[in-house]
């Protein structure tokens, strides 16, 4: 229950326990009253101090050490939460509230007769609550909650006749609450709650007539709420919420003018809200009635309960409309979600323009109901308080209003599920505190706006199931506090922006299933650490699955179903243990299904299908289950348990599954193959038999690209310094993206206040348009053309090489360290082949010759294979064909060029 704040406040300060009867106690006791007068101040006053003793000797734990000032050096009456009358020096208080103490709580409290108060709230006193609690007729005050308190609260408590207030919440009290409870006549406020009580509620309370406030929420209480209850004229508070009660509301209880809160929510009540429940009930401020069976309509009258701040009537089978609200200045929650509210009909929300002056407004929920036609503008005015607002699953249409940004304290926006068409305005951006958008399944088109990059305080973005186009705006990587984006199901195109797979916080989900997403999967996703599920299913996504899904370690579900991916499965995919769903079905890919999978303990669902799998289906784990894998539509699988019924595996195939020896053998002998090949590339040796035929790329010449001064600008967000790959002599180089298919690229921007900068660039773009080699760096396309600002514009534009340059990996500065792995020998020697082939190539296969001039570690670059490619060819020059086919003196070539101090293999 939520009750209004000074309610709050009082159910948490007030609990109470009682003990076992103890007879001998008793006796003592007894003993006591029968001796002379004469003696009686000065043995009780001893008896006071054996008894708070014993009280002490029952704690077995006090972190605060406060008994150890209970000694003789002081007087009892002085020891720390003891007070005594003056007269009598007799204890009256005893207050050990909030120590912490642990142990059982003596029965010797009986003999303190003159005690009034006794508060043992907020410690961890355990056992049962004394039965000798009952002969304290003096007692006023009885606080035991927050405790640990056990059995039944003793029937004798009657005997405790002064008492007007009772707590005993927040313990484990068990059996009923007792009758004798309707006997303390002065009592006011008697507090139960969260304990184990069963039975009904005693008819005798309703002897109570100064009863004001009765709590028992988060029992086990049955039966009916008694009538007799309506005979407590003082009675303000009446809460029993989450207990078992049925039946239906005593109409009588809504008839005390004086009640300020009902909760009988989390019941079985049925019946209907009195017609009149705003007219008796003037002084109601909270109503909660959620979770019951509850029919009719709200009461037009409920406006009329002006005080009231809590509305709390979800759950329930409440019909109608709602009437006005306009005099709840008041409310701060109405909540009636969950129930068959409205008609469908265009004035449905006509309501909401009457809230506008309740300016306390915080929750609004409305969701699951029958709500029908517009969301009014007039939304837009309600509470600047406001910090939820629950509209989803109804029947509400048009367009969302424009002016929802004035909610400057909005927190939750759920739409879901209406009839919302049109953009999503992008005001909706300026709600900077907003942390939860759930605007799915409805009829919403346009783009995702740029805007929601401003909402830093998002956690969880669902826009699925609408129309929405265009591409995943980029700026959303700065919600750095998204756990869930979920744009499934609409017409989304373009590429995965990286900084989406950039945000670290994702953990619960990224689903963009469902769309016409283009390009590759980039590696970045590796980054999304803590991501629970991936959906990229029924999109047009190409390339490999990137090694870098290995480290997705917290992944469940991973479905990359109906694209277009190749290649095999990553071995990478071993680290992904906690996975219970793996769909890699309707793609491209090939080699063998990993054996590690056999090894997922949570897998529940593999499917593989109409793949281009082959090799041996592994044996054990998942796959001994065909209901749950589906291999269908993968040509050349074999094996795997009988009921795959595939043919058996060849012993060829297990053969090579088996052995690595031959891979030994053979790593030695190309090593030495490649290492003559690199002897004969690198002295320029013609190959036996003729001329040697260029080696090709696999892209075809006509894949080069057209592109403009605006797209690069676009697709490297402007030239930023977040995507400067490096600086040269000439120019800068940037990453950037292309906004057709998400395919990376780099641009080297001429710096054209250098005097040699456009001669660079003409001499470079003259250079490698006719050449095309598997080692040297591909030119995408070439741009000339005027900026912004109608300066001269000049770039070219490369494949991007994805581990940098060759000088990158020789001398890493020691805060890179961690970065790059020290390069092997086989590495250093792969990639002196691959610079060797490009200058050969350069050399005895272009015509006319090329020499590059500048070649040095920093101009070798490598892609993700770790494959050298040749690049930066500013300085590069045709060699004449009367110096390439003489044999005159080599100072008749061109002049030296390059690096200072150095001169290059390359210069002929």
């Amino acid at each position: 229950m939520i009750l209004p704040s000074h309610t709050e406040n009082f159910q948490l300060s007030y609990s109470c326990h009682l003990y076992a009867f103890k007879y001998t106690a008793f006796l003592s006791l007894l003993a006591f009253f029968l001796q002379p007068s004469s003696i009686i101040q000065v043995e009780g006053n001893e008896i006071d101090k054996i008894s708070l003793v014993a009280i002490k000797n029952m704690i077995i734990d006090d972190p605060f050490r406060i008994m150890d000032s209970w000694n003789e050096t002081i007087h009892f009456c002085d020891w720390p939460g003891v007070s005594c009358g003056r007269r009598h020096r007799r204890v009256t208080v005893l207050d050990l509230s909030c120590l912490k103490l642990r142990g059982t709580f003596s029965p010797s409290i009986g003999n303190l007769s003159f005690l009034h108060v006794l508060k043992l709230q907020n410690n961890s006193f355990s056992g049962e609550i004394p039965s000798e609690l009952g002969y304290l007729h003096k007692l006023q005050v009885l606080r035991l909650d927050n405790n640990s308190f056990t059995g039944h609260i003793p029937s004798n408590i009657s005997g405790c006749f002064n008492l007007f207030s009772v707590v005993l919440s927040y313990n484990m009290l068990v059996g009923i609450i007792p009758a004798e409870l309707g006997t303390l006549l002065k009592l006011q406020q008697l507090l139960l709650v969260s304990n184990y009580f069963t039975g009904g509620i005693p008819p005798s309370l309703g002897n109570l007539s100064t009863l004001d406030t009765f709590l028992a929420s988060k029992n086990n209480l049955v039966g009916k709420i008694p009538d007799e209850l309506c005979q407590l004229p003082n009675l303000k508070y009446f809460v029993v919420n989450e207990n078992n009660l049925s039946g239906t509301l005593p109409p009588c209880l809504f008839n005390h003018s004086s009640m300020v809160a009902i909760d009988v929510g989390s019941n079985h009540i049925e019946g209907k809200l009195p017609p009149l429940l705003g007219i008796t009930l003037p002084n109601l401020q909270f109503l909660s009635i959620h979770r019951n069976n509850i029919t009719g309509n709200i009461p037009v009258t409920l406006s009329n309960s002006t005080k009231l701040q809590f509305l709390v009537a979800g759950r329930n089978g409440l019909t109608g409309k709602v009437p006005p609200l306009g005099n709840l200045l008041n409310v701060r929650r109405f909540l009636v979600a969950y129930n068959h509210l409205g008609k469908g009909e265009d004035d449905d929300l006509s309501f909401l323009t009457t809230l506008v002056n309740a300016t306390s407004l915080e929750l609004l929920e409305l969701n699951t109901n029958n709500f029908g036609g517009v969301l009014p503008a007039s939304v837009s005015n309600l509470s600047s308080e406001l910090i939820e607002l629950s509209l989803s699953y109804n029947q509400i249409s048009g367009k969302l209003p424009r002016g929802i940004s004035n909610l400057k304290k909005l927190e939750a926006f759920f739409g879901a599920y209406n009839r919302f068409y049109g953009e999503i305005p992008s005001e909706i951006g300026d709600l900077i505190n907003l942390q939860e958008l759930a605007l799915l399944g409805n009829l919403l088109s346009g783009q995702i706006p740029i805007s929601f990059g401003n909402l830093a305080s998002l956690t969880r973005l669902s826009l699925r199931e609408n129309n929405l186009r265009g591409r995943i705006p980029s700026s959303l990587g700065k919600c750095h506090n998204l756990e869930l984006l979920d744009l499934g199901s609409n017409n989304i195109s373009g590429f995965i922006p990286s900084e989406i797979l950039e945000i670290s916080s994702l953990s619960e989900g990224l689903d963009l299933s469902h769309n016409h997403l283009t390009g590759i999967l980039q590696k970045e996703i590796g980054k999304l650490s803590n991501l629970g599920y991936l959906n990229l299913s029924d999109n047009k996504l190409r390339g490999q699955i990137p090694t870098t899904l290995g480290t997705c370690l917290k992944l469940e579900a991973l479905d990359l179903n109906n694209n277009n991916f190749q290649g095999s499965i990553p071995s990478t995919m071993n680290n992904l243990r906690g996975l219970e769903l793996l769909v890699l079905s309707h793609n491209n890919l090939s080699g063998e299904i990993p054996r590690f999978l056999k090894d997922f303990k949570f897998l529940q669902v593999v499917d593989l299908s109409s793949n281009n799998l082959e090799g041996e289906i592994p044996i054990g784990g998942i796959f001994n289950n065909v209901s749950v894998v589906s291999i269908i539509g993968n040509r050349n699988l074999c094996g795997g348990i009988p009921e795959l019924d595939l043919p058996a595996c060849s012993a060829e195939v297990k053969k090579e599954k088996k052995s690595g020896f031959p891979l030994k053998i053979v790593i030695p002998v190309v090593s030495g193959l490649i290492g003559l090949t690199s002897i004969v590339c690198f002295l320029g040796i013609p190959q036996l038999g003729g001329s040697r035929k260029a080696p090709v790329t696999d892209t075809p010449e006509n894949s080069t690209i057209r592109v403009s001064y605006q797209h690069l600008h676009r697709e490297t967000d402007g030239f930023s310094v977040s995507n400067l790959l490096g600086m040269g002599a000439f120019g800068s180089v940037y990453k950037g993206i292309s906004e057709d298919d998400g395919t990376v690229f780099a641009v080297k921007v001429l710096d054209l206040s250098h005097h040699a900068a456009s001669k660079s660039f003409l001499a470079e773009c003259e250079i490698l348009k006719n050449i095309r080699h598997r080692n040297i760096v591909k030119v995408l396309s070439a741009c000339s053309s005027i900026d912004y600002e109608g300066n001269e514009f000049k770039a070219i534009v490369y494949a991007y090489m994805d581990k940098g340059s060759l000088q990158e990996w020789l001398h890493f500065t020691p805060q890179e360290s961690h970065e790059h792995k020290k390069l092997g020998f086989l590495q250093r020697l792969n990639i002196a082949i691959d610079v060797a082939c490009a200058l050969d190539y350069l050399h005895n296969d272009c015509q006319p010759p090329i020499i590059h001039r500048d070649l040095k570690p920093s101009n070798i670059l490598l892609d993700e294979n770790m494959t050298g490619h040749v690049g930066d060819f500013g300085l590069a020059r045709f060699i004449p064909p009367a110096i390439h086919n003489s044999s005159a003196n080599p100072k008749t070539s061109t002049c030296v060029g390059g690096t200072i101090g150095y001169t290059p293999p390359g210069k002929g």
